[in-house]
């Protein structure tokens, strides 16, 4: 069994967004020879998500209305997280209810989606570098 690992490094200018990664685990594929198996995407931080769904741009912004009507960001008081200096508490909520990971599987060196099914790095607390990780296994 092979193994490939890489990471996508990601420094969103707002503070939340939702970006298409397919491409770039697309080529993370490639890259690794890997023709069976499954591919991890997770993104390696507490206020960022990857998820899988549709790239259609009002999905993306019923999504936004959604998110913020669960965890609202303002006002920050109402947040005990947010009484250490922090701002971002909705972002941790954010990410609990669009998860932390996704596995694909891969196959005949493909990811195998359904139908219109993207990966999406989501970003609920911007403005500085954040990662995702790749992890291919497989044949």
């Amino acid at each position: 069994m092979k193994t490939f690992r890489k990471e996508l490094w990601f420094e969103v200018p707002t503070r939340r967004a939702f970006i298409n990664i397919t491409p770039e685990v697309e080529k993370c594929l490639k890259e690794s020879g890997i023709k069976e198996g499954l591919v991890l995407v997770n993104a390696m931080h507490i206020t960022a998500s990857v998820f899988i769904n549709d790239d259609e741009s009002g999905l993306h912004k019923d999504l936004d209305v959604w998110l913020e009507g669960l965890a609202p960001h303002e006002p920050i008081s109402q947040y005990k997280h947010n009484n250490t200096g922090e701002d971002n508490a909705d972002a941790h909520m954010k990410r609990q209810i669009m998860g932390r990971e996704v596995v694909v599987a891969v196959t005949n060196g493909r990811l195998d989606f359904g139908p219109w099914e993207q990966i999406f790095y989501g970003e609920f607390d911007g403005r500085r570098k954040k990662r995702v990780l790749v992890k291919i296994i497989g044949e």
